[in-house]
């Protein structure tokens, strides 16, 4: 049975229709993939900052994590956002189930580089395969919250596409990332395969702006870290994931240079 990875981020995961998660529980059912949800909920975590009047501060991407930040970075992201998602499956008639990073040290990590400037911020060293592998088989659906432990089992926040790509290089999984938007666009229309370079040239001219330059960017970094491929899709739009799957063009994709030579 194979593997995909799904990324929702936080700005979609209030969004998305009955319809995707029934899609998510007939991957499962009816095409034998073994679906993995990674999610962020990065608006939800910065709402309750705001609420319990703690500061939010960004340094190039990466939120700024003291003890006060990863107590509600916890409570969110393993806590309201994930469960969310597991009723919304449930209601679709799947078996999900919530996990964070921190449980079974499904995921543990080390403080980046630049910890000193960015706080309790972590990058993922290993993942423990055995624990999902016995979810799957009895065909739970996980929905992995990216909050991880360090060696010492204290949280660390995880940026939610790096969790994803490490899950994808754990299980050879491709990654789909699930936005709001078909996909990456060029005069109104939808580019259905892109590689770096492209990318960088279409940032540069304009082509790619606003809020598809970090979905862009987080693809591109997953595939320098080993993932074999990445998809940009609409969640939004029915049966996008069966489509998907059934290798139907759908979104655009990511992949390197010279895989698409190749293809």
């Amino acid at each position: 049975m194979s593997y995909l990875i799904i990324k929702c981020g936080g700005s979609i995961t209030d969004k998305l229709p009955d319809s995707f998660y029934r899609n998510i529980a007939a991957l499962k059912t009816e095409f034998h993939i073994n679906p993995i949800i990674v999610h962020g909920g990065g608006p939800q975590v910065t709402t309750l900052l705001e609420k319990l009047q703690i500061e939010s501060k960004f340094i190039e991407g990466l939120r700024v994590t003291n003890e006060s930040v990863i107590e509600v970075v916890e409570m969110v992201l393993s806590g309201t956002a994930n469960k969310q998602i597991v009723r919304n499956l449930l209601s679709a008639g799947a078996k999900g189930i919530g996990l964070s990073g921190c449980d079974g040290k499904l995921l543990q990590a080390k403080l980046v580089d630049d910890h000193q400037k960015v706080g309790l911020v972590g990058e993922i060293v290993s993942v423990n395969n055995s624990l999902l592998d016995l979810l799957l088989c009895q065909s739970y659906i996980p929905v992995i919250s990216p909050v991880a432990v360090d060696e010492t089992n204290k949280p660390l926040n995880i940026n939610a596409d790096e969790a994803a790509a490490a899950l994808s290089k754990a299980y050879h999984a491709p990654i789909c990332m699930v936005t709001d938007v078909p996909g990456v666009m060029k005069e109104g229309n939808v580019i259905p395969k892109i590689t770096k370079k492209e990318i960088d040239g279409y940032i540069n001219t304009g082509i790619i702006h606003g809020g598809m330059v970090p979905k862009v960017k987080a693809a591109v970094a997953c595939i320098q870290q080993g993932v074999k491929e990445v998809v940009i899709m609409n969640g939004l739009e029915e049966d996008n994931l069966i489509k998907y799957v059934r290798n139907e063009p759908i979104g655009t994709l990511v992949r390197l240079e010279e895989e698409f030579v190749d293809a």
